[in-house]
């Protein structure tokens, strides 16, 4: 998904999604280098997320381990 940086606002970045409409995000979300009219795009990372998922499970997993 993209988001085209419209505008700042305050602490927010109002950003023009690719339906066309307008959502506001905070700053501290986007990139320092960011300006206005700069192309955000957001990914999920499946193998980062899993990799998170199995690191969480091993903790739970060690906590009742006597």
């Amino acid at each position: 998904m993209k988001y085209t940086i419209d505008r700042f606002e305050g602490n927010f970045a109002v950003v023009e999604l690719e339906n066309g409409k307008f959502a506001d995000i905070p700053r501290i979300a986007i990139p320092a280098e960011a300006r206005e009219g700069d192309i955000i795009e957001v990914t999920v990372n499946k193998s980062e997320t899993e990799k998170r998922r199995n690191e969480i499970r091993e903790m739970e997993e060690n906590l009742f381990i006597d």
